[in-house]
């Protein structure tokens, strides 16, 4: 994968949010201006990966709704941790942490604009 983008209602709420969850910090992206179009930085995003964030075109789906797009899933260093953060700033639970042999532990939340994104702390051992 080369590049995604998240699509949010609210681009101040969802910056603070994926900021906070992943350590993303977000820019303006020059031409990008009549969509509100931020690029995410990390130090632990994966080499030649692009993140942008911009202004939904549409309304979103309502919350528990079915899913419409994609999910994407992060590494995190304590799953728990990280899901616990999301449920107190404004997420809402889309599949609470387990443990999956061989994997890791792995939870997924809803952002609070309509979009669902996982973290995983991978299992010792694993890829």
């Amino acid at each position: 994968m080369a590049h995604f983008e998240i699509y949010v209602s609210d681009i101040e709420a969802g910056k603070a949010f994926y900021g906070q969850l992943y350590g993303w910090t977000f820019s303006p992206m020059d031409g990008g201006e009549e969509v509100n179009y931020h690029l995410a930085e990390s130090a632990g995003l994966g080499e030649g990966l692009t993140i942008g964030m911009m202004t939904r075109p549409d309304t979103p789906h309502t919350a528990g709704s079915a899913v419409r797009g994609g999910t994407m899933t992060f590494d995190v260093s304590d799953c728990d941790e990280s899901y616990n953060w999301a449920l107190a700033n404004g997420g809402a639970e889309a599949l609470p942490p387990m443990d999956y042999p061989g994997v890791g532990r792995c939870a997924y939340v809803e952002d609070g604009q309509g979009n669902i994104v996982g973290m995983i702390s991978p299992a010792k051992g694993s890829a």
